[in-house]
């Protein structure tokens, strides 16, 4: 999947989305060997093991951008579901969880993101160590789409701002990253002339995104629920989501 991604899509990713470019790819003892764009060469040098908030608006533009460009399109060469978090692989995990009321809405919050009737292109590992900084710019480019499939943006976006922020730093600027988000996102629509309604999309989405928190939250409990992501933001997103599915 990863190879198809960049043999088919990552040549339409501009400069506000930028990803290698592959240049060739053979086997090599039956392993698919790809060689792709020296991103250092492209100026592209610096990788972060703690992110400013100046890094966070990056990689926010980057994924609003990245998301705008693969809105609403038919593709069926890639994972059908992005994230490696998502319910049908994980299995295992979910059945090690405990019993409790995530576990039982466990389903429900998969199929609300999965059939979401606003759907793109998610990164699917959206994380500080795959995103490589310019040094004199105010650019970004991402590498490792092994997970990149369908999915809703909001996906994205909280499992990197999950990854990026601590809890009070996510309690002081959540709202504020967010609303940037859907900012920038408007404007990358509007970029590529993608052709929908951007208020319906952008209430689907906000909706959602304390679902993606709830997901990304059941995948943790299963695999590692003492994981330093695990934090009362997190235990508190997921209470809206369940709050919200109990009502419809």
């Amino acid at each position: 999947m990863e190879a198809n991604f960049y043999r088919r899509y990552g040549q339409l990713c501009d400069e506000y989305c930028v990803v290698p470019k592959l240049l060739a790819e053979f086997s090599d003892n039956q392993q698919q060997v790809l060689v792709l764009q020296d991103l250092d060469q492209q100026g592209f040098r610096l990788r972060k093991n703690q992110a400013s908030m100046s890094d966070v608006k990056l990689g926010i533009k980057w994924l609003a951008y990245f998301h705008a460009r693969f809105l609403q399109q038919d593709i069926t060469d890639l994972w059908p579901i992005g994230t490696y978090w998502y319910l049908a692989t994980r299995q295992e995990e979910f059945d090690v969880m405990q019993p409790g009321r995530l576990k039982d809405a466990a389903k429900e919050l998969d199929a609300a993101l999965n059939n979401a009737h606003f759907q793109t292109l998610v990164h699917g590992d959206a994380k500080l160590a795959n995103f490589c900084f310019a040094e004199d710019t105010a650019g970004l480019a991402a590498v490792d789409f092994q997970y990149v499939g369908k999915g809703v943006g909001v996906k994205d976006l909280v499992y990197f701002l999950g990854g990026c922020l601590n809890q009070d730093e996510l309690v002081n600027h959540e709202q504020s990253l967010v609303n940037e988000y859907f900012a920038v996102l408007k404007k990358a629509v509007g970029h590529y002339q993608i052709e929908i309604d951007f208020i319906d999309l952008q209430q689907e989405w906000h909706e959602l995104y304390a679902f993606a928190w709830a997901d990304f939250y059941r995948f943790l409990l299963g695999w590692s629920p003492d994981h330093y992501k695990i934090n009362t933001h997190m235990q508190k997103q997921t209470d809206i989501a369940l709050s919200r599915l109990s009502k419809q």
